[in-house]
């Protein structure tokens, strides 16, 4: 694996407008947080690149996820099946539904209950996508957290 710095880091995060699935204003806004978040602060160190910083364009394709990856001297298509990640992805739909309704009408102790059982279904979900992606990409937690994310966002439906 390439040396971390500073330079591996993702510049730009694009879903392909033709797989982006409709969404409610509550997972655009999920969506958008993600994108700004993962501009923000990420770690994305490709196997095999020198130096970044690195383009990020997520889409499906018959129901894999396509990461293509461009930066400096790179550029790169990594297709992952989501298979392993079905569950839960369904699970944390559910989840993440019941959340919004309680937001609005249940109690604190409510909302922090569903708010945690979120937190661990994603977090599951990021390490299952750390592992897929060992030999291709690195991340930390917070990255694949926030990827984790968009990858939902392209199965969301409205």
């Amino acid at each position: 694996m390439a040396t971390t710095s500073a330079k591996h880091r993702l510049q730009s995060v694009e879903l392909d407008e033709d797989t982006l699935a409709a969404a409610s204003r509550d997972q655009e806004q999920e969506r958008q947080i993600a994108i700004f978040d993962l501009l923000e602060e990420n770690l994305f160190v490709p196997e095999g690149a020198e130096t970044g910083p690195y383009d990020l364009k997520m889409g499906l394709v018959e129901n894999r996820l396509v990461l293509d990856v461009r930066g400096p001297g790179y550029e790169r298509r990594h297709i992952l099946s989501l298979s392993p990640f079905r569950s839960l992805i369904k699970d944390y739909f559910l989840i993440c539904e019941s959340y919004y309704q309680a937001i609005r009408n249940s109690t604190p102790a409510q909302i922090e209950a569903l708010d945690m059982g979120r937190r661990g279904l994603h977090n599951e979900a990021s390490e299952l996508l750390r592992t897929r992606l060992a030999g291709k990409i690195e991340t930390n937690l917070d990255t694949a957290r926030r990827l984790f994310t968009l990858i939902c966002s392209l199965h969301w439906r409205g």
